[in-house]
């Protein structure tokens, strides 16, 4: 399929699942406008590089997605750089873990904000794009904790079964157009951040690495695997092609069968 003459914005994608999605998107033919909370140079040549790879355009475009404001803008300045938004892919996301008293305010104020808020705000000023473009694309990464829950991450789940609420009425309210609105939610993807937390696991309970992932990590995932980057960045392009024109409201699982349970 190809997605040539669209322009799709990718929040927090300098890495993981949301670079994945952009490359995945880009090779398609899409524009595509990469963003995170920094303004570094390797910023900027990520997109470089992924224009010279794939042939798409691409551009990269700092906003904290905890601010309102620059969420917006975010979509504005991707409207004014390739003349439209067309697919949204709300991919940025923070984690922090205590227990309900001991959760540092801050920490729920900020967790909330880009987890869920920043998702209102960018499908808010993307869809006078889509409606005048005739079609459009909302791609909510939500989470197996969208849809379940864990103890110790209230912030996180509370806010990812807010983006799959969303999503629905976002469905909804473009349900006669030729617009979309779907939640993909992945179980664990071995994602820097996930990379990152097992050497102390490890030193921690005295495991080995194999199993700290598969009895501390994976201990909910029934299939024992990984989710990868690549299944998910898939699973997005799908969701942009014809064939999931009349697919919209719902959720997708690419969790190895966590949701079963």
């Amino acid at each position: 399929m190809s997605l040539k003459g669209k322009t799709a914005i990718v929040t927090g994608s300098t890495s993981g699942i949301g670079l994945g999605i952009a490359e995945e998107l880009a090779r398609a033919g899409a524009n595509v406008v990469l963003n995170s909370f920094t303004d570094s140079a390797e910023d900027h040549t990520l997109a470089r590089h992924i224009a010279e790879e794939t042939g798409a355009g691409a551009l990269y475009v700092q906003a904290d997605m905890a601010d309102a404001d620059a969420c917006r803008a975010l979509v504005a300045k991707a409207a004014e750089a390739f003349g439209g938004a067309d697919i949204l892919v709300n991919n940025a996301g923070i984690q922090h873990v205590a227990a309900i008293p001991d959760f540092p305010v801050e920490k729920w104020d900020r967790i909330i904000a880009i987890n869920l808020s920043s998702a209102f705000h960018t499908t808010a000023a993307a869809l006078p794009h889509m409606r005048k473009a005739g079609w459009g694309r909302v791609v909510n990464i939500a989470s197996a904790h969208g849809l379940t829950a864990s103890p110790f991450k209230s912030a996180y789940i509370a806010a990812k079964h807010g983006v799959v609420g969303l999503t629905k009425t976002t469905a909804l309210e473009t349900a006669e157009e030729a617009i979309t609105a779907n939640a993909i939610c992945p179980g664990y993807v071995m994602t820097p951040l996930v990379e990152a937390q097992i050497p102390d696991t490890m030193e921690k309970y005295g495991m080995t690495r194999e199993e700290v992932e598969r009895d501390v990590i994976l201990a909910r995932q029934p299939s024992k695997a990984f989710v990868t980057i690549e299944q998910v960045a898939g699973t997005a392009l799908f969701l942009c092609s014809p064939a999931a024109d009349q697919i919209t409201g719902t959720t997708i699982s690419v969790d190895g069968g966590w949701t079963a349970l």
